[in-house]
């Protein structure tokens, strides 16, 4: 059988594969921790098989797919690979939509079985007129449990090839109207980040804390390589600053992915020099701006690297700040990652020059094929250079500085990030527009110490309409999913806009009080 160091040097590999050979060279390694649960590689593997069969006999198929939806646990990792063994995708969602949204999300991706925690399913009941596929319970409480789901020990799915084109996952990005975008990422897509995994320090000597959800792409960035090269993942279902230090010192931590809330609210402790985190080799950071006070902070206090990864979901290209290396270079995301051409374009979608301000464009062998279902988005989404190479749009603007690292300016679209996951202020804003009191609105990303960004809504009312701001944000907060959900609600006479018509978010950010 080809060894796991023999898969890292070929042109491609599976994660399957690699969790397979694992589980011959190393069985007695711990591949993953929930609470006080474990399992080794040759334990991990073999449940794979059994979930892997069993999605067979319930007719799922190569190419088909499988969506989960709960908190992070062994039993969400296990279906995960376990699809991916059988060739099917797999399609985490998060629990934080709407009944309405994921069931939207689970007939879109055309999922054959949808695994869930219990109090998702009891949602879903609300929506089961709009959601015809069998569910299985991922905590057992529900009929079928995971456990009565499984195979008989011992049975093993029908081998399947698997092509580098293959869909890996699908993830979906926020909205609250219609259907999300459904991110489309082949197995060669992950692969890649696999390899490049290795400058990171990942390794069958490291332990990772995952305390981001299975559903963002965030999390699978750090996941899918630490496992891949034969490490140990501890689970976190929720993230509390006490515990992931807790829970880094009892297990000799060396790597952590955060989004930038989470290593405030860590910092923030009072008594987190109290901890012994003497383990950490490498600290990681994406999904939302990560201030360079910040940044500073981490290298002061946290022993072990820190790099930030600037990217999307999407993929396309993705810079890397290697901030310890690179302490004067706080304020920018870094250099591109080795393989990755980043370039910047103009209005004129013509490539600018060193020095000049524009979107970022990115290319690499981590892209996504495509939204799922949406060849116009797609094609939106696409830049083409002059040589016919295919770019992603990241709908940023910014600019390369004199030693080559990426400094970037305001985003072009008005996507806000809050605590890592995007929400998009249109989709709010259609649906706020529902609501019989209100003529217009227009929401922005303010300032959030807490979540980096939080929605904040300016509405204007329809004459002789008597809402206040608070009812329509309760009203608002009860039809969407839980980080779309605003934290500010305004009343305004009009909106601000510029001579085209074109509303001034930009004032409307810089003008915002809390308490107006």
């Amino acid at each position: 059988m080809t060894t796991a160091a023999q898969l890292l040097d070929q042109p491609f590999a599976t994660m399957p594969e690699m969790i397979r050979a694992h589980a011959v060279e190393r069985p007695a390694h711990i591949a993953l921790g929930d609470g006080e649960r474990t399992l080794t590689f040759a334990q991990f593997d073999a449940l794979v098989d059994r979930a892997a069969a069993a999605l067979q006999r319930d007719g799922i198929g190569d190419k088909g797919a499988v969506a989960i939806c709960g908190p992070s646990s062994i039993e969400y990792v296990l279906t995960f690979v376990a699809a991916l063994r059988i060739g099917a995708a797999a399609c985490p969602l998060a629990p934080s939509s709407t009944p309405e949204q994921l069931a939207a999300m689970v007939r879109d991706c055309g999922a054959g079985l949808l695994f869930v925690d219990d109090s998702v399913s009891a949602a879903l009941d609300t929506v089961v007129e709009k959601l015809s596929v069998k569910r299985v319970s991922l905590e057992g409480m529900a009929n079928p449990s995971f456990a009565s789901w499984l195979v008989a020990a011992g049975a093993k799915p029908a081998p399947v090839a698997i092509d580098p084109d293959q869909t890996f996952n699908i993830i979906y990005s926020s909205g609250t109207t219609g259907t999300p975008k459904g991110i489309v990422q082949p197995h060669k897509m992950r692969w890649g980040h696999v390899r490049r995994s290795e400058t990171l320090g990942y390794g069958p000597d490291a332990i990772t804390i995952v305390s981001t959800p299975l559903y963002s792409n965030t999390t699978l960035v750090s996941l899918i390589p630490a496992l891949m090269r034969g490490g140990t993942v501890v689970l976190m279902q929720k993230f509390d600053a006490r515990g992931f230090l807790e829970l880094s010192q009892k297990h000799r931590a060396t790597h952590a992915m955060l989004v930038p809330v989470q290593f405030r609210r860590l910092m923030d402790l009072p008594d987190f020099g109290a901890f012994d985190l003497s383990s950490y080799r490498m600290k990681t950071c994406t999904s939302a701006p990560f201030p360079a006070d910040l940044k500073a902070d981490v290298l002061k206090r946290w022993p072990g690297g820190l790099v930030e990864i600037y990217g999307m979901t999407e993929g396309g290209g993705s810079c890397l700040l290697r901030a310890h290396e690179f302490p004067d270079k706080l304020h920018t995301v870094g250099q591109p990652a080795p393989g990755h051409d980043i370039r910047i374009i103009g209005e004129d979608g013509r490539e600018a020059p060193r020095g000049e301000t524009g979107e970022i464009v990115g290319r690499s062998m981590s892209i996504m094929t495509g939204y799922h279902n949406q060849p116009e988005k797609t094609a939106e989404a696409e830049w083409f250079s002059p040589t016919g190479d295919r770019f992603i749009r990241t709908g940023d603007v910014g600019r390369f500085d004199e030693d080559g690292f990426l400094v970037l300016g305001d985003r072009k679209k008005d996507m806000i990030i809050t605590g890592g996951f995007n929400v998009y202020p249109s989709d709010l804003e259609a649906e706020l527009a529902k609501h019989p009191a209100v003529t217009e609105s227009a929401v922005v990303g303010i300032p959030s110490r807490e979540w980096g960004e939080t929605p904040a809504a300016f509405i204007v009312l329809r004459p002789d309409a008597a809402a206040t701001a608070e009812e329509l944000r309760t009203w608002m907060n009860a039809r969407v999913g839980k980080t779309q959900r605003l934290t500010y609600a305004t009343i305004v006479d009009v909106l601000p806009r510029s001579s085209i018509g074109k509303v001034l978010k930009r004032q409307l950010r810089d003008e915002f009080k809390p308490d107006a």
